[in-house]
């Protein structure tokens, strides 16, 4: 595909190459790799990279580049997980009962000599 129909868009300090949406739909030839059924991608279907998602949507395989997670450590990387975290959405579990029995109030706790 030639690099003057690809546009690069900025993600959270990375870029991925969107591919123009118009693509002829081309026979393909569906084999076994071991117990996984498998389908050599042409050329023109090629994604970057070495991960992807697949779901299904009736009779479509639906194939996407998977993103790329940020380098640990970055803002990016503090983005991603805290997004990944709202998608988990509000924890509903009940907060547990903690017995407090035999343990000495804060107050009367000694932290020795350093203490003020």
């Amino acid at each position: 595909m030639p690099a003057s129909t690809r546009t690069q868009t900025p993600v959270a300090s990375e870029t991925i190459t969107l591919y123009p949406v118009e693509t002829k739909a081309r026979a393909v030839k569906l084999f076994r790799n071991g117990a996984n059924q498998a389908v050599r991608i042409p050329k023109e279907f090629e994604l970057p990279g070495t991960q992807a998602l697949i779901r299904r949507e009736g009779n479509r395989l639906i194939l996407e580049l998977a993103p790329d997670k940020p380098k640990k450590g970055t803002l990016a990387a503090l983005f991603f997980a805290l997004d990944e975290i709202a998608k988990l959405g509000p924890c509903q579990d009940e907060f547990p009962e903690i017995g407090d029995e035999g343990l000495l109030p804060l107050d009367d706790i000694d932290f020795g000599d350093d203490a003020p």
